[in-house]
């Protein structure tokens, strides 16, 4: 499987005169000769990557679907080049990241596109009791084909913008205040109908122990705007929503090594259209960190939450799953990872648009890395994943992939 990343005979950039190859060949110089190893800023650090991966069913096609298995494969390259920011100015704190990238696939080449990521955010402080964060990002990245499949480039564009701010009024109590807006859009007029503004807004107040431990209530509202309305049957569908919720907010120090964070409790979720969807009751997500010996790293992650779903036949969902990541250092200069993840939908379903036979579905993953470093800039990473999902015969499929990937920061 690994050598077949690089002798694809179908490959675009399987000749060393394309630029990707180049583009390899400079990354494993670099890692050979140790050419990149000085630093350019302390605080700005620009770096470049190349990524070569094999999926076994890029398209996530149903087990039932018509197309030949050796036709669901596909091979693509990704280069990237970007920077990276940790600016100190006075107390304040401006950090942020900004990735540009080339996708191209070996197949499905109408799906090539140019993938966008850039976030930055200000860490604020005035005076030693108020704080705070403002910042904002902005991504373009091809849509998942888990829920939409269809051999066409759809792109998803995200923006967000927040502000958030506290006020410790006490050693023991600090009173917190929120605000973020999301906008997705797609480019792709199926799916404009899944074109959608959320915003959240919330306040809280928080008892902090002399530890560092910290136990708080949130009150927040979400709103999410659909604008471009789904016909069905000629009658608008409005998936517009709002949601109330009162939760309790954790932050546990158990010691250096162990940490709990907890955002739970109850939501009350209304919709603007069919009244049926309607629901309320436990809503939430934890999470445990521990480390040992700072070597190795694992962290635990169980949720029950409301998400977005891209696709044709719902656009909400109500999520329950678990993960679990590792991460154990073998030594200086290389490293292994695993992660495993398991969640069940329930959809929210539409009347007259939703034709699943079934109204859940359950998806497995799981991946696994090793990462070196042959000198302190320049990282080598080689990547397993597996993912199944079972639910409605159409909504039913199983993929498995590699990716092999080198990377320096300057």
């Amino acid at each position: 499987m690994l050598s077949s990343l690089f002798s694809n005979p179908g490959a675009r950039w399987a000749t060393p005169a394309t630029p990707v190859a180049a583009a390899v060949g400079v990354l494993l110089g670099m890692a050979a000769s140790g050419a990149a190893h000085a630093e350019i800023s302390d605080t700005i650090h620009p770096f470049v990557s190349v990524t070569r991966s094999y999926d076994a069913n890029l398209l996530r096609y149903a087990d039932n679907s018509p197309v030949p298995e050796d036709q669901r494969s596909d091979y693509l390259t990704q280069t990237m080049a970007g920077l990276s920011i940790d600016q100190p100015i006075s107390r304040q704190r401006l950090t942020g990241q900004f990735k540009v990238s080339k996708v191209a696939f070996d197949r499905y080449d109408i799906l090539d596109y140019t993938g966008k990521d850039f976030n930055a955010d200000l860490e604020w402080h005035i005076g030693n009791n108020l704080d705070g964060h403002v910042g904002g990002a902005y991504s373009q990245s091809l849509t998942s084909f888990a829920d939409f499949r269809q051999t066409a480039r759809n792109l998803q564009v995200q923006r967000r913008e927040n502000f958030d701010g506290g006020w410790r009024f006490h050693p023991s109590w600090r009173v917190r205040a929120g605000w973020s807006t999301q906008k997705f859009t797609y480019d792709l007029p199926a799916q404009k109908f899944n074109n959608r503004t959320e915003d959240y807004n919330n306040v809280g107040l928080d008892y902090i122990a002399s530890t560092g431990s910290r136990v708080g209530l949130q009150v927040g509202r979400a709103k999410g705007r659909y604008d471009n309305h789904f016909l069905a049957n000629g009658q608008p569908i409005d998936d517009s929503y709002t949601q109330d919720e009162v939760k309790l907010n954790v932050q546990w120090i158990f010691s250096a090594t162990s940490q709990f964070q907890m955002l739970a409790g109850r939501v009350d979720r209304k919709h603007n259209f069919f009244a049926a969807r309607d629901s309320s009751g436990l809503n939430g997500r934890g999470t445990f960190n521990w480390s040992m010996l700072r070597r190795l790293r694992m962290t635990a992650t169980a949720w029950r939450e409301y998400a977005a779903v891209d696709s044709n036949e719902v656009s909400n969902s109500f999520n329950k799953g678990g993960s679990l990541n590792a991460q154990w250092e073998l030594t200086g200069k290389m490293s292994a990872d695993f992660s495993a993840r398991r969640e069940r939908r329930d959809f929210i379903a539409i009347p007259g648009v939703t034709t699943f036979t079934r109204l859940d579905d359950d998806t497995k993953s799981y991946n696994a890395g090793l990462s070196y470093a042959p000198v302190t800039p320049v990282r080598l990473y080689l990547s397993a994943f597996r993912e199944n999902r079972s639910g409605a015969a159409s909504n039913t499929f199983r993929s498995h992939g590699v990716s092999l990937s080198a990377r320096v920061q300057f």
